[in-house]
């Protein structure tokens, strides 16, 4: 099998166009003819993919991708557009409301556990998951359909949820947050490139915003509704419940979906796609089976996972009560993971037909500078926010309920700012200068963070950085997915979203990792300094939310444990402001198209992958600067 490169696409023999694709080519603008090309495979005409790649499967992600298009056309009315966001915004209840109560329920399970410190090493397993899942979901619904997809992956949440919730111990908790990490990522994904599909580059701000908006009420009751389940005692059903909570609260986004679609199949421009047959029609399950094994790169998934997990999970591990650094269920698992990253790295570049990281398009700095970004905000956040809780529980004298008021006021300040930030981006059409911005609120709210670490006192210290916290990331996050779907084609999107979330969730898996790693490795043997009794300290290590009951605030054994949280929370918020310094430098880095009606770029070269025209005014001036840089050094040595 010859792999052949776009220019020599042009020169091939062989080279037709889909006359189905030609016939309905006007009424399809968003889609290019040229993406419909084929290659000579030992005799027979097989579709290349956007590297030139043979992909069998290419025919079927264009299929969905145009009946997406004509979807978007049944929902163009202001009441229309108003229903689709209203019913994403239910679903969002949902997810919101189980994302802020799931970390509170989460403390408490790793505490009945008395593995209070092994909270980091599920929210590491949770992120290797959902990183390795999200790039699979957005390739199968690019084959199979956005909303089969989004079943599936709630599906899996369910599943997931039940055994958490049954779990009698840490191991079968971790399993549980398999499925339900498989399901979350799914969820994410799924209602995310949705709703791009859904909206234009100008509007995609707001249209993503709409299932976070829920955050601006569900905090003032996630408190109560903690303490009221007395989560010590009843974590269990406080997960739980979430097994059928979720669903009814999608049942309105799932449903208008369904109507969109019905309305869609009446049309002729459906009717006539309908006529295509797909590669499964064609094939069989066997052929269809084989050509997903490598359109999903199950192999160089695999090895992803594989190495990410050996390499992270050791280092949440290794510490605790007595190091095991020294043992070979520690030691051998995180040597195997730096062996696999060479063995990932051939398998991608020599034999995956289709790589997780599509390194053509990843080369791009409006790319690569926007993985840095997602990355990097995730690590910074479970570095800087990963045990806050129970800092605000132990040594700021928080009740549960207060302190998940705290841990979520971060989400109520984006939330409001989110619609009228939106807005106005999208009157001004550029995101890049924004990003930028957001990187100096991110500093200001470290610099808090780290002056707030203890006593009562820094309640309201706290609260003040989690709400430049959150105006921060209202800037950064959602905005820097969006600025890379801004500079690919629509057939593209649903991949490099995929990829943007997933480095983000990497990002979570390495701040959890080095949160856990700097919390296991220092905080017992500041406790048996600062107490001296080292029994006392291992029950403190091991459960310090039943400890605090026990040892009230104001006594000397109290005292010094707060004295031995506030010395490693002290380290945590260090490494997050270092971490700043690079986000803030890739910020520069981003490309700043103008943002515009389509729903993604229509205007890319032939060659390229990625949209490299555009005013860039932060890019420019430091051009500029370089070249006259470049100019005096050359009029010195002339002279």
């Amino acid at each position: 099998m010859v792999y052949l490169d776009k220019d020599d696409n042009k020169n091939r023999d062989i080279q037709i166009r889909s006359s189905k694709f030609d016939q309905n080519d006007d009424q399809l603008p968003n889609t290019k003819k040229e993406d419909l090309t084929f290659a000579d495979e030992d005799g027979k005409e097989v579709l290349l993919d956007e590297y030139g790649v043979p992909d069998k499967l290419r025919a079927n992600r264009s299929l969905v991708i145009r009946k997406m298009e004509i979807m978007k056309k049944q929902c163009n009315s202001a009441f229309a557009i108003c229903v689709f966001l209203f019913t994403a915004f239910l679903a969002g209840v949902g997810t919101d409301l189980n994302s802020q109560l799931r970390s509170n329920y989460t403390t408490y399970a790793t505490n009945s556990y008395r593995t209070h410190s092994l909270l980091s090493t599920i929210g590491v397993v949770s992120s290797i998951i959902s990183a390795g899942a999200l790039t699979v979901y957005a390739r199968l619904s690019d084959v199979f359909g956005r909303i089969r997809l989004y079943l599936s992956a709630m599906l899996f949440f369910i599943i997931g949820t039940i055994i958490q919730s049954q779990a009698t111990n840490v191991q079968k908790y971790a399993a549980g947050t398999i499925f339900y990490s498989l399901g979350t990522a799914g969820i994410q994904v799924m209602m995310f490139i949705i709703l791009s599909d859904f909206s234009s580059l100008k509007w995609r701000l707001f249209f993503t915003f709409a299932p976070t908006w829920p955050s601006l009420f569900l905090p003032w009751i996630t408190g109560s509704i903690v303490s009221r389940l007395n989560p010590v005692e009843r974590w269990s059903w406080g997960i739980g419940m979430w097994a059928f909570i979720y669903p009814l609260s999608s049942v309105p986004f799932v449903a208008y979906l369904l109507l969109v679609r019905y309305k869609a199949s009446k049309t002729e421009e459906w009717k006539v796609l309908s006529l295509e047959k797909t590669y499964y029609q064609t094939n069989g399950i066997v052929q269809t089976l084989v050509q997903l094994f490598w359109k999903i790169d199950v192999i160089g998934l695999f090895l992803f996972v594989a190495f990410l997990g050996c390499i992270l999970v050791p280092l949440t591990l290794a510490g605790g009560v007595s190091s095991k650094w020294n043992t070979g269920n520690i030691l051998g698992p995180f040597i195997l993971g730096f062996f696999l990253v060479p063995l990932f790295i051939f398998w991608e570049t020599k034999y995956a037909r289709l790589p997780i990281a599509p390194f053509k398009m990843l080369k791009d700095r409006g790319i690569w500078s926007a993985m840095i970004i997602s990355m990097l905000a995730k690590t910074v956040y479970y570095l800087a926010a990963g045990y806050l809780l129970t800092i605000l529980m132990v040594a700021v004298n928080q009740s549960s309920g207060e302190a998940a008021v705290i841990m979520n006021v971060w989400t109520v300040a984006g939330c409001g700012f989110s619609p009228f930030f939106a807005y106005f981006v999208s009157r001004v059409r550029r995101l890049k200068p924004f990003i930028t911005i957001g990187c100096g609120f991110w500093m200001a709210s470290m610099a808090l963070l780290y002056h707030y670490r203890s006593g009562e006192h820094s309640k309201s210290g706290i609260i003040a950085a989690m709400v430049l916290w959150g105006l921060g990331s209202t800037m950064i996050t959602r905005t820097t997915v969006i600025s890379s779907q801004s500079i690919t084609s629509h057939e593209n999107m649903a991949t490099i979203t995929a990829i943007m979330l997933a480095i983000s969730r990497i990002g979570s898996g390495i701040g959890s990792a080095v949160s856990g790693a700097i919390w296991t490795q220092t905080l017992y043997e500041k406790l048996v300094e600062t107490i001296g009794d080292p029994s006392i300290a291992k029950r403190v290590y091991q459960s310090p939310l039943s400890a605090i009951k026990l040892y009230a605030w104001g006594t000397p054994t109290r005292d010094d444990i707060v004295e031995a949280y506030r010395h490693v929370q002290r380290y945590e918020v260090i490494v997050a402001m270092i971490l700043i310094v690079p986000l803030f430098i890739a910020s520069l880095c981003l490309r700043d198209p103008k943002l515009t009606d389509e729903v993604a770029h229509t205007n890319i070269k032939d060659g390229d992958f990625v949209a490299v025209d555009g005013n860039d005014n932060i890019g420019n001036w430091f051009r500029d600067k370089w070249e006259n840089v470049k100019l005096r050094r050359k009029s010195y040595s002339s002279e």
